[in-house]
């Protein structure tokens, strides 16, 4: 029996390997059972001798001053924009039931995905489709400076179908 000491200053008992005749010949490596006492959750020692701890926490320091220092949103403002615009809204049933049905469409297609994933080989088979699809569209829209100014406009003219300004 081997005994380590961890950091906490408890004592951890390791089993020793026992090789049985079935063990021998198996291609899965031997791993001893797994301890869920205080001692499967301890600090290296490295980390509480000196400035180790120091180094931590000054880590620590920085990661949240770094937070604070981005750019900070205003929800007093983004909550006040948000309700100047519902406000504005004349059919507010409307666009309640459009997301409402946007909700219910989402989760029909995750029941239909999970449904296409579970059959053996589809899954590799859609993820082809996807490929081609992706190298069909870089090919069509990206690929060429008049494609690409094609699709910009495409892009355009579906906006103000969308804004209702055309």
């Amino acid at each position: 029996m081997a005994m380590t000491v961890a950091a906490s200053s408890s004592v951890a008992v390791m089993m020793p390997r026992v090789h049985s005749v079935s063990a021998c010949f198996s291609a899965v490596p031997y791993l001893p059972p797994r301890s869920f006492g205080r001692s499967s959750l301890t600090v290296p020692v490295k980390l509480l001798s000196g400035n180790g701890l120091h180094k931590v926490e000054s880590m620590k320091t920085r990661a949240s001053s770094s937070e604070d220092t981005s750019a900070s949103i205003d929800t007093n403002e983004i909550f006040r924009d948000l309700k100047e615009k519902w406000d504005g809204l004349e059919n507010k049933s409307t666009v309640i039931i459009y997301g409402g049905g946007a909700v219910v469409a989402v989760w029909l297609s995750s029941i239909v995905v999970g449904a296409i994933n579970s059959v053996p080989l589809l899954p590799k088979v859609m993820e082809l489709v996807g490929l081609g699809y992706t190298g069909w569209f870089v090919y069509r829209y990206l690929l060429f400076k008049s494609s690409r100014k094609e699709l910009a406009e495409d892009i355009d003219s579906l906006k103000k179908k969308i804004a209702g300004t055309e």
